[in-house]
């Protein structure tokens, strides 16, 4: 008995519950647009749409069930004040609720939180908002921010395992499906804690449980994938957090209950395929996302046989990226490519060796794209680290026999090697 009750505690968010989300964020959040995009379209022989959810004034999604649970708070409570845990997107729709309904806050973020996001949360919650940086990971922030609110008495906004915040998630699923008149086959999210894909679920399979729900979530922390495939919520020792927008150890038990009942797959995906995917989505539509914004994108090769002539709807979730993390985007997306590739070359000390691996060893559309010599005594004797950036992964074998024939001295570092997370 004791156990029904409890599921059924889980599974407490409706339809109902998601129109009702909807009414109180008129004039709050946007009904951001639905596009269709003509290069995807092509590519899979779909009608492909995006949901533009980085066009919030948060610019991602987390406005949506942060305000719809702050609305909801009592007088009483909002003078106890909020707390939140959040790597970044969850913590700007809070602080700007706090700032629009007046409301203190204290918000808990990863010491990795990109400079970029901080100072977003800084700027929107005003003087209702104070930063605390705490720990590497969101799950770190999130114990501190825990113990905070027993400590404080204040009121915890969790990012997504609350009914209400998934209530507000869920108003997305909810303006696609109106706008699309219920015509949609598929519909891919990003999964972090699985606050947005169990709102879009809920409401969506409520109205057409034909439609499939595909889940995406990094390679690197992949735990709503672990939680559906042992069937219960466990936590990942480790993770990633260069997804920082989904970078979470464990999901939430609401999210999972219903991912368990209404998700149909969730994908992982490797994370230079997403930085792959963001700097093509940056070059041909000039769109600016962050990396858990392109993810829904990013699983659709996984599944390109199962698409044609479907009509598919990928969540942009957020576009909250610091330009400065560009550098390790191109770097990570090259490497994921297989067209950039580091080595140790000892150059023998008498005249034309460099002309050698220039002439003898590079293709014609091989580029050397980094050279240092660091060694500091003894310095006639060192090896230099270069690194080549090919034009395809197929050029690699080639470049290899080169290098044999060559007679230059040379060790490949790979991506696994501690010196290569020493210089690279």
């Amino acid at each position: 008995m004791i156990e029904v009750q409890v599921k059924a505690a889980l599974e407490n968010v409706t339809a109902e519950q998601i129109d009702a989300a909807a009414m109180r964020l008129k004039g709050i959040s946007q009904q951001t647009p639905l596009q269709l995009n003509r290069r995807l379209s092509r590519k899979y022989n779909a009608k492909i749409y995006l949901k533009r959810e980085d066009l919030q004034e948060v610019r991602s999604f987390k406005i949506r069930g942060a305000y719809n649970k702050m609305a909801t708070l009592t007088e009483q409570e909002r003078r106890q004040g909020v707390v939140c845990a959040s790597a970044g997107n969850h913590a700007q729709g809070v602080a700007f609720c706090c700032a629009l309904l007046q409301t203190r806050g204290v918000i808990f973020m990863p010491l990795t939180t990109p400079m970029q996001k901080i100072n977003k949360v800084e700027g929107f919650g005003e003087e209702f908002v104070e930063v605390r940086l705490v720990g590497d990971t969101f799950d770190v922030a999130n114990a501190a921010a825990r113990a905070y609110c027993e400590s404080e008495g204040a009121v915890f906004v969790h990012p997504f395992d609350d009914p209400l915040v998934i209530a507000g998630q869920g108003t997305v699923g909810k303006e696609i499906y109106e706008e699309m008149q219920g015509e949609i086959d598929i519909i891919c999210s990003c999964v972090g804690g699985g606050g947005l894909i169990g709102g879009i679920a809920t409401y969506l399979k409520a109205h057409n449980p034909q439609i499939k729900l595909l889940g995406a979530e990094p390679s690197g922390a992949a735990s709503m994938h672990l939680a559906l495939q042992h069937g219960r919520v466990m936590t990942i020792d480790q993770i990633d957090p260069f997804v920082d927008g989904a970078a979470v150890a464990t999901v939430g038990q609401h999210t999972f209950r219903i991912a368990q009942r209404l998700v149909d797959q969730v994908y992982t995906v490797d994370e230079g395929k997403i930085c792959t995917q963001m700097v093509e989505l940056y070059q041909n539509e000039g769109l600016v996302v962050e990396p858990a914004g392109v993810l829904s994108l990013a699983i659709l090769d996984q599944f390109a046989h199962f698409i044609e002539g479907k009509t598919v709807v990928c969540v942009v979730s957020g576009g909250n990226n610091d330009i400065l993390r560009y550098p390790e985007i191109m770097e990570r997306s090259l490497l994921y490519q297989g067209r950039k590739h580091y080595f140790l070359i000892k150059f023998a000390q008498k005249p034309g060796q460099l002309k050698t691996l220039v002439a003898e060893v590079l293709g014609p559309r091989d580029d050397i794209v980094r050279f240092e010599y660091v060694k500091k005594t003894n310095a006639e004797t060192g090896p230099a680290f270069v690194g080549i950036e090919l034009s395809s992964r197929d050029d690699l074998p080639p470049l290899l026999d080169r290098f044999a024939d060559s007679g230059l001295q040379y060790e490949k570092i790979e991506s696994d090697d501690l010196l290569y997370g020493y210089l690279v």
